[in-house]
């Protein structure tokens, strides 16, 4: 079997991943691998922006309020003032890297999202934030002789002996290869593409959680799965085309089928409320109307087509202009609040691991991110992730034999199971069905190709969903069961869950 060590290895090629090599480039040899190709993650699609407290006015404890105050009482604050107070150093890290933030008359320009207190967004061409910010860093990987890129490479499992991570095994082209490394970093992303409707591009299918699963990492509220309140209702169905927030901020309205305004019924804050709100909103307008969709008139925005290129473009291809149509808008599933438990420096309870970005979870999102936050996550636990690994020693490693995982092939039938079972609106009931479908499909088929191993990624991914917003009888955030549709003090405490023990809690870290 081919194999190579390395000082360090990367596995992601998102903003926390490009950013985690980057910073790890001048310190020994590093291995990036990603599964497709390093365009190719969730980062590269975001278009909201980054938040950050830069701006005149704003302060980091603002932002701390805001990100509180979405999180529903489940934020750790440790982690939450490590994010507001780091941010903006990690920006100017981005400008003396070459990244070009918009400007209007040379002040680089800050947009406001939903449930923020001021203007704190920064963006780059617009609409396009993660692409450009991604092209940048990408070149910049590109050029460092310390980096070796290997595209195309899906990790098939991660290397551990004697409960401690050395490395991964990466499948490319039908040939297996091991990466060895004193310090691993998992930076893989979301898990959108188990659900039916989803934001999320087709690679995003929670690998690495369940990569570190398997391995015996901990988890921590996997239940959380955040739904975006506004893709573009048209065009391919598995990966819907986000309508940015700040559309929302720059005044658009959304509308029923009869076209009133509906969002002063559910929140003060109208159509710039929490994301959880919105999207349950929508839902629930949706239903009553028996429509897939609703309403986003953004026919009052002065000049879309500059504000936002991407997504004017986008709607001109499906026959939409933005100043003339409504368009047709519905929640899809976007983020996952949860992911692989680390502690403030992205080291998680298996040595030799280390995680950060979506696939990570530190608990600096609680029950609800806000808006704009996740692409300063990326950067400022990309750093520290970064800067933890290089204090990890080199230890001679064995080799291992190749795995043998399982397999599920039904990914239709797996991504309906869980928009419709594990999705906006839960209960028991569904989730015990959905529980049981998945231990179905799990028995039908098995195989070792790269398409078999990441749908087993996503079933085993999906039932740990299932599983911890099951143990949560309550409504938080971005979780609602409609048979406990009220928050429960006595909930405010993570699901902590690791392969082979029973489901813990951890209560929230109030600092």
């Amino acid at each position: 079997m081919w194999g190579e060590r390395y000082d360090c290895l990367v596995i992601g090629s998102g903003l926390a991943g490009l950013f985690a090599a980057l910073t790890l480039r001048d310190r020994g040899r590093v291995a990036l691998i990603t599964k497709g190709a390093l365009e190719d993650s969730n980062s590269y699609f975001a278009q909201g922006g980054m938040a950050a407290a830069v701006g005149r006015g704003d302060s980091p404890d603002l932002h701390r309020r805001d990100t509180l105050a979405a999180g529903a009482g489940l934020c750790d604050e440790p982690s939450v003032e490590i994010l507001v107070q780091e941010g903006p150093q990690r920006i100017k890290d981005l400008i003396s890297l070459g990244v070009e933030f918009d400007r209007i008359d040379g002040q680089i320009h800050l947009a406001r999202e939903a449930a923020h207190s001021t203007n704190r967004i920064l963006h780059v061409d617009g609409d396009a934030t993660g692409r450009g910010v991604c092209t940048r860093l990408i070149e910049e990987v590109e050029k460092s002789p310390q980096i070796d890129i290997y595209e195309n490479h899906f990790v098939v499992d991660l290397i551990v002996t004697e409960g401690r991570c050395w490395g991964a095994l990466a499948l490319n082209q039908g040939e297996y290869r091991a990466f060895w490394a004193p310090a691993t970093i998992l930076a893989t992303g979301g898990m959108g593409q188990v659900f039916e409707e989803t934001s999320n591009p087709p690679i995003a299918t929670g690998d690495g959680i369940a990569l570190a699963y398997r391995a015996g990492a901990k988890l921590m509220d996997m239940e959380f799965v955040q739904f975006h309140p506004t893709v573009l209702y048209a065009g391919e169905r598995r990966f819907r085309f986000l309508i940015s927030e700040a559309v929302r901020g720059e005044g658009a309205v959304l509308r029923n089928q009869r076209g009133e305004p509906f969002m002063n019924r559910y929140h003060p804050l109208r159509d710039l409320a929490p994301r959880d709100v919105v999207a349950r909103a929508i839902w629930t307008e949706m239903g009553k109307d028996a429509r897939p969709h609703v309403y986003l008139d953004a026919t009052s925005i002065e000049d879309p087509e500059r504000r936002f290129p991407t997504i004017y473009r986008r709607c001109l291809e499906l026959g939409l202009k933005m100043e003339r149509d409504w368009l047709p808008v519905g929640p899809a599933a976007h983020y996952a609040m949860g992911g692989v438990y680390t502690d403030h420096d992205g080291r998680t309870t298996l040595p030799g691991l280390l995680a950060c970005g979506e696939a990570a979870c530190t608990g600096i999102h609680g029950a609800n991110r806000l808006a704009s936050n996740s692409l300063l996550e990326a950067l400022v636990f990309g750093w520290r992730a970064a800067k933890a690994a290089l204090t990890d020693a080199a230890v001679k490693m064995p080799r291992p034999a190749v795995p043998s995982l399982p397999a599920v092939r039904g990914r239709d039938a797996l991504q309906r199971i869980s928009w419709h079972w594990v999705g906006l609106e839960r209960s028991a009931q569904t989730l015990r069905r959905a529980l049981l479908e998945l231990e179905k499909l799990d028995r039908e088929c098995r195989g070792m190709d790269v398409e078999g191993l990441e749908t087993a990624n996503m079933a085993l991914v999906i039932s740990l969903v299932a599983k911890a917003a099951l143990l949560r009888e309550e409504s938080r955030g971005a979780h609602y069961r409609v048979d406990f549709p009220k928050a429960d003090p006595s909930w405010r405490r993570h699901i902590i869950l690791q392969r082979g023990q029973d489901p813990a809690l951890r209560p929230v870290d109030k600092g």
